[in-house]
Parts: structure tokens; C-alpha cells; sequence
């Protein structure tokens, strides 16, 4: 594939300062990626996060300059959210408000002391030169406990605007004073117009690809599932696509055999098909995180369908947590609990094919283990639920917690060893095996629980029977009838 300066995309003025039409026979230099020259200079570019970009709202505020000094300067933010949502593009949109000082920093390479440098340097340009600071610090949720606590005097005192991006928690990721100190504001996935808006403002764009190409709806409709919400993504892999499509022109094929530059080429429109848009990337990013909101986001929407028997979410999350490279023996114990829980007697024979999945994961692994577990997915999903197993020991705790069946009864006692008789312990026990159908009737339940029933089945599946034979034991047992 040739690149995009080899293509006839870079010589026009990217809007960075690295204009590579210059007139001369030096070589051009390559332009910025489209993601960086498509960044908004103003939140009125700004795709998508409408429900935070009203007028009035903090990020409004910030970036206008309003408050910008005094008791009620601008306050401190942390913008959470996936990739590719706008965290760094609001960033840079904020600093380009007037009076401000801008600084970033990588929470991946940054430490304690480049924090208080930036400190330092920003209580300085507040006090002698009247300019606000406004400090960008990427993958807050990167820096340690001490790390983060070296911020709060600047943020405490607002001698810095800290602008914080992560894409975990906050609440599980940053420091509670620092938290506290700070406005959350979180960013959600871009809907697929935003995206659809994004790639045709990009192609027509000078500062992107200025009409060097058009999409097909095919190939438009590709790049937006492709993008799954993510403004970087679908961008970059649109420069991917156009740079297929551009190779492909015959002008430029013949340009590129006789190692000639394409500067000034006149060429056509390149139509960008959905198979160059395939050849670009051939996969969706999958959204997760093993130790974070997603990875329990995804399993709680994986039990959740699975209760509620829809096999074919269920088969999906179970697909997202494999992709992304969940350990398969988590979803393989969470299948487990699923059987119990919700499936429970409905079908006895859930809980065996979990624990059997289980196993079978163990001594096999990945990727074979994908089929065992989606065996044990379409087993329990569209078996008959009940939860009433799940429920009545929820309620016999309840009870033992309360206080309630302190007593054993007697005749129910240990009665092996010597003085257990003096006791009374076993006396009258009637020997269940002894009476017809092994059922006899006598109390076994302590004094203030005879007649509690924790065990309630529905009438699904197996607990159909169960139903009518626990009526039946139960009055036997309770001497309230015979069979």
C-alpha cells in the first residue's frame, strides 16, 4: 500500500505548521495522522457529548476563559470515558482559551517531580504573569496513590485547571481528595451518526482529505460499525481505507513505478468500496477491561441474559469476554453459579453440565474451550428457571441470623456415645426407612420453625413434579395426612 504523502494527500496545508508545499525539490515531510489534523479547535467542532456542552456547562465555562481567576476560577475536571470519546480534543479545546497556559503530561511516563515542576512554574505565571494554567494529565488512573497527591495543592489552591482523562472508574482509580476536589464528567460512546457525520466531514475537510476520495455507503456503513463509538479509530482507519484506494488509481501507480513524487497530481475523486475499507481493517475493537467497569459491565449483562433465556445475548457476551481475552475459567465458574442460582431444580441437570464445562475448560483451554462453554450457555439459557432453591436457604439464613431454631429436638440428637440415653437424645426417633415408602412422620424441624416452608418450587420444568410430590411429603412428614 502507498502512503498518504505517496498518494497525493500531503500537499496541502494541514493546519500544523508542516506545510510540505513549499515550491522546492526538498522532499515533503509526511502530515500529521487525519485523527490529530481533524482535532476541533472549538467545542462547536466538537462531535458528539451534547449532554455536557450546554450553555452554561463547565466544560462552556472552561473554555471561554469565564472564571478564569478569583475565589470562583474555573474548577478542576476529570473526563472518564472510552477511547476515542474526546477526552484529549476537549483538553486542547479548553487551552485554547484565552490567558491560558497549556501543559500535558502522560501519567505513563510523568512522576512526582515533573507534577511539581508544573506546580512551581504555574503558581509563578499566575502571580507575575496573570496566566492560568491548565494542566492535561492523560491515564490519570496510571499514576499511584503519592503520585496523585502531589496535584492537590495546585488543584486545592487552583493554581493549575487539572484536566484529568482515564478511561477506568475514577471512583475506583483516583484518590478520594483528589476526587472530591474535581468535577466528574463522564463521556459516553459516539452514536453511529456522530460517526457518520465525523468521516464525511473528514473527507470534505482541507485540513483532512480535502475530496481527494468519496465513500460508498458500503464502505461508510463498514467504517462506522468498525468504529464502535471511538472518533480516533474511525478516522485513522478511514486514512487506511483512503490510502488503499488512492494506491489503486492508475496515475498513481504509474507515478509510484517511476519513483516519482505526486505533488500537484491532478487526479479524479478516489472512490473508497467497502473492500478497500476491508483491506484497511478487518475487525471491530473489542471494548473491555479485565480489571475494570467493563469486565464486570459484561458478565453481569452475560448472567442476566442467560436468566432471562436469551441465548443469543448470552452467546455474545460470551463471545465479547473471549475476544478480549477473559480467562475462561471465570466464565466458566460464573456458568456454575448460573446453574444453581437460576436454573436450579427447573432443571437438575444444568448444574452437571456447568460443572462438566468446568472441568472440560480446565484440561483443554483456549480455543477449544470456546465450544465446551457455549455448550454450557445454550444448555442453561433456554433451560427452565427457578430460583426457589436460591431462594429458600436465602431464607433459612435469614431465620438462623434472627435467632430462630436454636433447639434441636431430641430424639433428632447424636445418640452414639455413652449418656446420650440418660439425655434423651434419640428417643422416639422413628427410623425413616421403616415406614412406608421411607417417609415417617415426626418433627424434625426445631419448636419455633414446625411448619416454615423455605423451599417454595414453581412449576417449571422438573419443579413441575417436585411440586405435587414436596405436597405430599410434606403432609405425610407433618402429620397432616397420608399418602
Amino acid at each position: 500500500m502507498t502512503d498518504l504523502f505517496d498518494s497525493g494527500l500531503a500537499d496541502a496545508d494541514d493546519g500544523d505548521g508542516d506545510d510540505a508545499g513549499n515550491g522546492t525539490s526538498a522532499p515533503a515531510r509526511p502530515r500529521s495522522p487525519l485523527a490529530v489534523r481533524m482535532r476541533p479547535r472549538s467545542l462547536d467542532e466538537v462531535v458528539g457529548q451534547q449532554q455536557l456542552l450546554g450553555a452554561g456547562s463547565p466544560l462552556r465555562l472552561l473554555a471561554s476563559g469565564a472564571g478564569a481567576a478569583g475565589p470562583a476560577g474555573p474548577s478542576s475536571v476529570i473526563l472518564w470515558g472510552p477511547p476515542g470519546t474526546g477526552k484529549t480534543t476537549l483538553a486542547h479545546v479548553i487551552a485554547r482559551g484565552p490567558g491560558r497556559t497549556f501543559v500535558e503530561l502522560s501519567a505513563i511516563t510523568a512522576g512526582v517531580k515533573d507534577v511539581r515542576k508544573v506546580m512551581d512554574d504555574a503558581l509563578t505565571n499566575r502571580d507575575l504573569h496573570g496566566r492560568t494554567t491548565v494542566l492535561f494529565l492523560d491515564e490519570i488512573h496510571r499514576f499511584n496513590k503519592a503520585q496523585q497527591d502531589a496535584l492537590l495543592p495546585g488543584v486545592e489552591n487552583r493554581w493549575v485547571v487539572l484536566i484529568a482523562a482515564t478511561t477506568e472508574n475514577p471512583s475506583f482509580s483516583v484518590v478520594s481528595p483528589l476526587l472530591s476536589r474535581s468535577i466528574l464528567l463522564t463521556l459516553k460512546p459516539l452514536t453511529n451518526d456522530d460517526i457518520h457525520g465525523l468521516l464525511l466531514r473528514a473527507v470534505a475537510d482541507p485540513r483532512g482529505l480535502d475530496g481527494k476520495v468519496v465513500l460508498s455507503e458500503e464502505a461508510l456503513d463498514h467504517l462506522v460499525r468498525l468504529a464502535a463509538g471511538d472518533a480516533r479509530r474511525a478516522l485513522t482507519t478511514l486514512e487506511a481505507a483512503a490510502g488503499v484506494a488512492l494506491s489503486g488509481q492508475p496515475g498513481v501507480k504509474a507515478k509510484a513505478a517511476q519513483g516519482e513524487g505526486l505533488p500537484g497530481l491532478e487526479l479524479p475523486p478516489a472512490v473508497v468500496e467497502l473492500a478497500d475499507a476491508e483491506r484497511a481493517i478487518d475487525a471491530a475493537a473489542v471494548r473491555y477491561d479485565r480489571a475494570g467497569d467493563q469486565h464486570y459491565d459484561v458478565i453481569s449483562a452475560f448472567i442476566k441474559s442467560i436468566r432471562g433465556s436469551d441465548v443469543d445475548a448470552a452467546l455474545h457476551y460470551l463471545a465479547r469476554m473471549l475476544e478480549a481475552g477473559e480467562d475462561p475459567r471465570f466464565i466458566a465458574r460464573r456458568i456454575m453459579i448460573s446453574a444453581a442460582e437460576d436454573v436450579g431444580m427447573a432443571d437438575p441437570t444444568a448444574l452437571q453440565t456447568a460443572v462438566a464445562a468446568a472441568q472440560a475448560v480446565a484440561l483443554i483451554g483456549m480455543p477449544e474451550a470456546r465450544i465446551i462453554l457455549a455448550e454450557a450457555v445454550v444448555h442453561l439459557a433456554t433451560a427452565p428457571k427457578s430460583n426457589a432453591a436460591y431462594n429458600g436457604i436465602n431464607s433459612a439464613i435469614a431465620d438462623v441470623r434472627a435467632g430462630r431454631g436454636t433447639t434441636i429436638p431430641p430424639h433428632l440428637r447424636d445418640a452414639h456415645y455413652p449418656g446420650a440415653a440418660q439425655l434423651g437424645h434419640g428417643k422416639g426417633y422413628f427410623y425413616a426407612h421403616d415406614a412406608p415408602h421411607s417417609v415417617a412422620p415426626q418433627q424434625y424441624p426445631p419448636d419455633d420453625l414446625i411448619g416454615r416452608d423455605y423451599y417454595t418450587p414453581t412449576t417449571n420444568g422438573a419443579e413441575r413434579d417436585i411440586s405435587t410430590r414436596l405436597a405430599r411429603l410434606r403432609a405425610i412428614v407433618r402429620g397432616e395426612g397420608s399418602k
